[in-house]
């Protein structure tokens, strides 16, 4: 197995505390995806069935607004999306378009129910990660939204939204 991979999964917030062997199921269940810059991962309302941990390039964060892409953010190598996929099972929130050629690990939601069926303290760790860095980035969210309504127009995104 690939220790590499193992060790960045493990850097990850979403992976703390998770053990070895768990990972290396995990990786020996997920494919490698190289994505041409310019092309999607996935885009908004697309059923959710993985999470992608980017191995190399940026991706852009999309929201589709009267008939445009808007960005909401730019995710780089080490960063994780899709992770709402493992919490809510229902259709994408948003787009992610390669920003430069990339390479992700996707991790289907089927390979983290089978972690459920084969070790449940681990499953509910993974599960308590992701909701804390979705509780995370829900709070820089809040963060940006206060701040607009009190009328700070000029926000510096990278400080509203530093990368993850």
């Amino acid at each position: 197995m690939n220790n590499s991979r193992i060790e960045a999964l493990q850097a990850m917030p979403i992976f703390g505390g998770i053990r070895k062997d768990i990972l290396e199921y995990l990786l020996g269940a997920s494919e490698v995806l190289s994505v041409q810059k310019d092309n999607y991962f996935f885009h908004e309302n697309d059923q959710a069935e993985a999470l992608y941990v980017l191995e190399a390039g940026e991706v852009a964060v999309l929201k589709l607004w009267k008939g445009r892409e808007h960005v909401l953010r730019h995710l780089q190598q080490g960063d994780c999306f899709g992770e709402m996929a493992l919490m809510d099972l229902i259709p994408r929130s948003a787009s992610i378009r390669a920003v430069a050629p990339c390479t992700a690990i996707q991790l289907s939601t089927a390979s983290f129910h089978k972690i459920y069926e084969m070790d449940l303290e681990q499953f509910a760790i993974i599960r308590m990660n992701i909701g804390r860095e979705v509780s995370r980035r829900l709070r820089v969210a809040d963060e940006q939204m206060f701040r607009i309504m009190m009328g700070e127009s000029d926000i510096d995104p990278a400080i509203v939204f530093p990368s993850t």
